[in-house]
């Protein structure tokens, strides 16, 4: 068992959200229990409910935290960018550094989405909603000022969003590229996926697809 801490004060929460971070993430939320939290830290179980009245609590308050955080960041990140491409290429380079440094809250924040209470799980949602909006905004304004062609704003938030947080699942520090390296070529592949001519053409989008295609290409229906 861990060395005890006490049972009071914000040292003994820091060190609750530090072991329930690293239990959630390396056994699953389900899997991890109160008392093993406890022994983690080194207090008694009892002790917890000074701290956090249910598992379901500190699972949500982890998450809220972390994107309340990604969003504070991310806001001072694009501070004075007013060209949507260097706005893009701010978000870009943000996202991929932040999600560099907290793989264990990208993770948690992703796989334990689903094991959120409803009215927790709205509340989330809506803050990753934000999260997206800024990105889909940044999008939009590109659009409009003549800067991006994008075919769906939605689509192409989602997928740049999918690009740029897949890193969490490859990167480890001390590889062969520095994180500059990353950063420029992520950056690199995002500004370029949205460059005016790199769309498909209206004519070729538009032509009928085989009768084979088009069954592969309906939505599954749930």
């Amino acid at each position: 068992m861990a060395r005890t801490i006490g049972s009071h004060g914000p040292k003994t929460m820091e060190a609750i959200r530090k072991a329930g971070l690293r239990l959630i993430f390396e056994h699953g939320y389900a899997a991890m229990s109160l008392r093993q939290l406890a022994a983690e830290v080194g207090i008694q179980s009892g002790s917890l409910y000074n701290h956090i009245s249910t598992k379901q609590e500190l699972l949500f308050d982890l998450i809220r935290d972390h994107i309340n955080e990604l969003l504070r960041q991310l806001d001072r990140a694009l501070q004075g960018k007013e060209r949507p491409a260097d706005k893009l290429r701010a978000f870009t380079a943000f996202h991929v550094s932040y999600h560099m440094t907290r793989k264990r809250e990208v993770f948690i924040a992703n796989s334990e989405l689903r094991s959120l209470e409803p009215k927790n799980y709205e509340e989330i949602v809506a803050l990753r909603g934000a999260y997206e909006r800024r990105l889909a905004e940044i999008l939009s304004q590109g659009v409009a000022e003549g800067e991006f062609e994008v075919v769906d704003v939605q689509v192409a938030t989602f997928a740049i969003l999918a690009l740029l947080t897949g890193l969490t699942t490859w990167y480890r520090p001390g590889g062969r590229l520095t994180k500059e390296a990353i950063v420029a070529a992520h950056e690199k592949l995002v500004l370029s996926s949205v460059a005016p001519g790199t769309t498909p053409n209206q004519a070729q989008s538009k032509r009928p697809l085989s009768r084979s295609a088009a069954t592969s290409a309906e939505p599954e229906r749930r």
